[in-house]
């Protein structure tokens, strides 16, 4: 069979059409037994993309995956390794199947794919993770370390110095025979972990392409990066939208595809031709790029019980609570605000927000020249207490008041 193609058809019966030992690596994200149809439509609502995930039993969805990894182990080269993408539905069993077909001794990892996604009513825990399993053919795997930043906790200058054991096998800085500490070799950074954290696509990500499950391109590049070379054979036999091939055309890699349906295989021959991708500032910048309060604020709010609000330059936070049902927003006076400036911030931010209460926390005592009309409660932060306590104490003992009454100011 060709690359760079998608073929249409149930992915047992097409795998049987590829050579032995011709594939560097797969990627299967099938169905996961939820026993529900899956549809969803385009963003302008001129198409709906829809699939059956029901079976009569789960030996029937296990037949499935235990028949496509059975044959993709026997298309993969040696070096070749497989991902198969699960929630928990049915992951136990998947991995029983994997165990049998790949054997134990090939499992590498169970990769949690980490993100946040919209909360629902649901009783119970927030579903925020999926699995994916990673199984080479053989111990002679194709493998390619990828590293990320160090954390900011972690000593960095103790990590560019080489360390041994003592005589007691505690852990110190190596030294040479001149008693200087002994340089490390370069870091690259840490090893990449099981525990991925890439943002879920949100609807208005401009990758989304109306497809139930869609899963990041930036995902797929992680995976393919692993365990592949420009040039490879990337293969993906519950393709869909085609996220695995639009992947692998942006590494260089070849690519096949295999679906049931023609809508999909449509579908994803024109991403293959746009190749959009989503940026995302959490992959680029970091979670803490998201973090817009200063220490002495996020204490503030949680000295309230309110939510911090990271991306909005009006309202610092919202209290845990409400009134009549409605939030509460809250705003911390900044340094270089008069108390004028930070009541008209808030109430400049929550004009379109249906709020009764608004609470200001007064950091400082510049109060600006006019207090404006405003239903916002003005209270002043403990370190704004303390100061105009200690500036009452400093005035009455200046002007020679008794110290036994000091208590009572």
């Amino acid at each position: 069979m060709e690359p760079n193609k998608i073929y249409e058809g149930d992915c047992r019966y097409v795998l049987k059409k590829i050579e032995s030992e011709s594939i560097d690596m797969v990627y299967l994200d099938p169905p996961f037994f939820t026993q529900k149809e899956h549809s969803l439509k385009t963003r302008d609502n001129s198409k709906e993309y829809k699939f059956a995930d029901k079976w009569d039993s789960i030996e029937e969805y296990i037949e499935l995956i235990s028949d496509s990894i059975t044959e993709c182990k026997r298309i993969l080269k040696k070096t070749g390794s497989i991902f198969l993408h699960c929630d928990k539905t049915a992951s136990h069993y998947i991995r029983v199947a994997l165990d049998k077909v790949f054997g134990m001794n090939n499992f590498q990892s169970e990769i949690i794919w980490n993100y946040k996604r919209w909360s629902n009513a649901k009783k119970g825990l927030l579903n925020s993770h999926q699995v994916i399993y990673f199984y080479s053919k053989s111990s002679d795997f194709k493998f390619n370390q990828i590293y990320t930043e160090y954390s900011p906790t972690t000593n960095i200058d103790q990590i560019l110095q080489e360390r041994e054991r003592d005589e007691n096998g505690k852990s110190v800085y190596k030294k040479d025979e001149n008693g200087n500490i002994v340089l490390a070799k370069e870091k690259k950074g840490v090893p990449l972990s099981d525990v991925w954290d890439i943002p879920y696509l949100n609807p208005k990500a401009k990758e989304r392409v109306g497809y139930p499950t869609q899963k990041p391109v930036s995902l797929l590049q992680q995976i393919i990066k692993l365990c592949s070379d420009e040039n490879d054979i990337v293969l993906d036999p519950f393709c869909g939208s085609g996220t695995t091939c639009v992947a692998s055309k942006l590494l260089n890699r070849r690519y096949i595809g295999i679906d049931l349906s023609l809508d999909a295989i449509e579908l994803a021959n024109k991403r293959l031709e746009d190749l959009i991708v989503s940026d995302s500032n959490l992959l680029k910048n970091g979670i803490d790029s998201y973090v817009g309060k200063s220490e002495k604020e996020l204490g503030l709010l949680k000295s309230i019980g309110a939510v911090p609000v990271q991306r909005n330059s009006g309202i610092d936070g919202f209290l845990q609570q409400q009134i009549n049902g409605k939030p509460i927003p809250v705003r911390i006076q900044k340094d270089y605000e008069t108390l004028d400036d930070t009541i008209r911030a808030l109430d400049n931010s929550t004009q379109a927000k249906n709020t009764d209460v608004r609470i200001i926390i007064q950091t400082n005592d510049s109060r600006g020249l006019f207090q404006l009309d405003t239903n916002a409660v003005v209270l002043p932060s403990n370190e704004l207490i303390i100061k105009e306590k200690l500036q009452r104490i400093t005035m009455y003992i200046g002007n020679g008041g008794d110290l036994q009454k000091i208590g009572q100011l």
